[in-house]
């Protein structure tokens, strides 16, 4: 069977798919097309936020919301990357219990443990306070950040010229 995974064709081995761990192939693959969806969709949220800052410059709209507006866009993106950090959590949980295959128990383990996404994660839920700090560290992460500090820069200089 063949799957597109990032734009490249992923061949996966029949065998391998009815097997105990085809569960978890099945997965991995689905998880992996959601975590480069949401990178696309972090890209357009940057892509916005750098276009309706301009687009405020030009126009000469208040400073004041122009630096709003990309602080609530820079905040919307780190909730999109911890979203999508909880994938790549869990792809790489699937991947290591891919890996641990080829004896009886470990497949055994292996299929109760494919498509636990929400009840692994709801175990390990943290407090709203919790959340609050995982947005943060998302949010600080260079990848993240750029362009909105940047953007942010501009706004100051455009205020007070």
């Amino acid at each position: 069977m063949a799957d597109q995974v990032a734009g490249v064709d992923v061949v996966v081995e029949t065998d391998m798919l009815n097997s105990e761990s085809g569960l978890l192939v099945q997965e991995w693959v689905a998880l992996q097309n959601n975590y480069e969806q949401y990178e696309k969709i972090a890209v357009y949220i940057k892509l916005t936020s750098v276009v309706l800052f301009f687009i405020g410059l030009v126009m000469s709209l208040n400073g004041i919301l122009s630096g709003l507006m990309v602080l609530v866009l820079w905040l919307q993106e780190a909730i999109w990357k911890t979203y999508q950090s909880r994938l790549g959590e869990r792809i790489l949980m699937v991947e290591s219990m891919i890996k641990q295959g080829g004896n009886a128990e470990a497949e055994a383990e292996a299929e109760a443990a494919a498509f636990q996404l929400h009840s692994i994660w709801q175990v390990s839920r943290p407090g709203a306070l919790g959340l609050v700090r995982e947005y943060f560290a998302n949010s600080v992460r260079p990848t993240v950040a750029y362009p909105y500090v940047m953007l942010l820069l501009i706004n100051l200089v455009w205020l007070y010229k």
